[in-house]
């Protein structure tokens, strides 16, 4: 039997540095991914909430996992968040969630815009 595989949102990656326990499982025996808009955001809030060593440690932490975004994948994200635009969808998470789908992976998050969505691992 193969890995599970499963995009990591920014939350997603949150959690596993806090060591929320429900997100242990996504630790050991799973493929991951993320992109670099993601690892972007996570450098982002360490560093203004704990500092630049903490960012640091944090983008190392998960920066092995990042894949790219070809240009269309990145269009059919900005399609996909256009047909949301209500729920107020970042960039980097239309991204990952389309990626997710193309990459045959469940998105990993624990935002509740995505709560109901398919293709979703939701994990508060």
């Amino acid at each position: 039997m193969g890995l599970s595989g499963y995009f990591l949102d920014t939350y997603g990656m949150h959690e596993i540095l806090r060591g929320n326990p429900d997100y242990k499982r996504f630790t050991t025996e799973v493929a991951l991914m993320t992109c670099k808009l993601n690892l972007m955001e996570l450098y982002y809030t360490v560093m203004t909430k704990h500092g630049e060593r903490a960012a640091e440690t944090s983008h190392q932490a998960f920066r092995d996992y990042c894949i790219s975004v070809p240009d269309e994948t990145m269009k059919r994200a900005m399609h996909f968040r256009a047909k949301n635009k209500k729920a107020n969808l970042s960039y980097a998470d239309c991204i990952g969630y389309t990626l997710a789908i193309e990459r045959g992976v469940k998105f990993l998050t624990g935002d509740k815009e995505f709560e109901d969505l398919p293709n979703v691992e939701y994990v508060k």
